[in-house]
């Protein structure tokens, strides 16, 4: 049997977990499950424990292998698991003589479990060319970036991660048409802080830069999608590349966190709500028809309601559409588990009004789209997406292409025909 893996958290984990699909197969490694994790939550930690559970339960005699952020922050807890077989660090996982290592030290204590680098000391990023997904979507994603040198309060990603490191501007090119050329007809940015990209690198080059870049080299690539940024940090290429180019998608996923600028403070962010609310505007006025989605934490410490009011108006003073809404769990050994917490049923109650208000303006946005011919990329047989990343019900349409479609309607959370 192959390698199995299970990703959990974000896209830049989903680009990785073909890398280690390779590197552990080529290891010689066979009947092993992987679990590729994601720290950002509380949740996120506990999902990846059940499903080592589970799937002992389901596989017994399967090897599994967790790596990825949780692993990297708290290796010696799933080491202490009976169900699993190795530890292995983030950056480790990326490396072929990691997994040949795995594959001579299965059977041993839980002290010996551990394969985990201190991620601190990693300052270059090698290349990985992944020449397509194994997932069957022609959509596919593509590292740029990796680590954060930026402390948000209440965020254990840069410990899980490193420092911010960039993939030069050529390998990623050489990976986007390889990835064309296979019949991924999109392409999506992907890394942890994607605006600090080219920091790092020789000249200093920048998101926007490595942007036009890919356009200009990559003509075969049909659509260009860049994951979530920092708004702040989003200089003049990039902007004029979002206006004058439109094979990237008119569509945004915005780090914002709290609409109340006392909150931001205390969150350590670099951004105003002003500065937020401008940055869509200006982008708005480049390309009208653009969508924005947002992360947002709802009941971050020491929020009040007044404050947390001010996170539900910003849905409809930036023109939100689609929100990712995390109920604040602490991070051990973060700057906010130490400040004074909001109740759990708080932060619940606040979580579940802040995704209302993320329903009535997707709704909203898929009410404007009745009547308007999109180009809609077929992902499967039952659902594409248009060019502003909003889901289309699909029947009768060959996955992998790219269609213009007429939208006739809407069900509250897909468009229809």
């Amino acid at each position: 049997m192959s390698v199995d893996i299970v990703t959990f958290g974000c896209r830049l984990n989903s680009f990785e977990s073909e890398v280690i699909r390779r590197e552990a197969e080529g290891a010689g490694l066979s009947d092993t499950i992987v679990i590729n994790s994601c720290a950002v939550t509380n949740e996120a930690v506990a999902q990846a424990r059940q499903s080592i559970r589970r799937l002992k339960r389901e596989r017994p005699q399967a090897r599994i292998v967790v790596t990825g952020c949780a692993a990297q922050t708290q290796s010696e807890m799933f080491a202490a698991m009976g169900e699993v077989d190795r530890v292995i660090g983030n950056d480790d996982k990326m490396r072929g003589q990691a997994w040949r290592q795995a594959r001579a030290a299965f059977d041993v204590d839980d002290s010996e479990k551990v394969a985990v680098s201190d991620i601190m000391a990693v300052r270059e990023m090698a290349p990985h060319l992944v020449e397509s997904f194994q997932n069957g979507l022609p959509r596919a994603f593509v590292q740029v970036q990796n680590g954060c040198d930026h402390r948000c309060t209440f965020c254990i990603i840069p410990f899980g991660r490193g420092n911010s490191r960039s993939v030069p501007m050529g390998a990623v090119v050489d990976q986007v048409r390889a990835l064309a050329e296979r019949g991924h007809a999109e392409i999506v940015l992907t890394g942890v802080d994607l605006t600090s990209y080219g920091a790092d690198l020789p000249g200093a080059p920048k998101l926007g830069m490595l942007t036009k870049q890919i356009l200009r080299h990559a003509p075969e690539l049909k659509r260009l999608r860049i994951s979530s940024i920092d708004s702040i940090e989003a200089d003049a290429d990039l902007l004029d590349a979002i206006a004058s180019d439109a094979r990237l998608m008119p569509h945004l996923h915005l780090s914002l966190q709290s609409g109340d600028d006392l909150i931001l403070k205390r969150m350590k962010r670099r951004h105003s709500r002003k500065d937020a609310i401008d940055f869509c505007a200006q982008v708005r006025r480049l390309r009208p028809d653009i969508a924005f989605g947002a992360d947002i934490i709802a009941g971050f410490p020491t929020e009040t309601e007044e404050m947390f009011a001010r996170s539900m108006d910003l849905v409809e003073e930036c023109g939100l559409t689609f929100l990712h809404v995390f109920p604040y769990s602490p991070r051990p050994g973060t700057p906010a588990a130490r400040m004074p917490q909001v109740p759990g049923g708080a932060i619940k109650d606040r979580a579940r009004r802040l995704r209302e208000v993320g329903a009535t303006a997707l709704r909203k946005r898929l009410a404007s789209e009745v009547g308007a011919m999109r180009e809609v990329l077929i992902e499967s047989v039952t659902v594409g997406r248009t060019e502003h990343f909003l889901p289309v019900a699909i029947s009768g349409e060959t996955p992998g292409k790219v269609r213009k479609l007429t939208i006739g309607g809407h069900d509250g959370a897909r468009l229809t025909l």
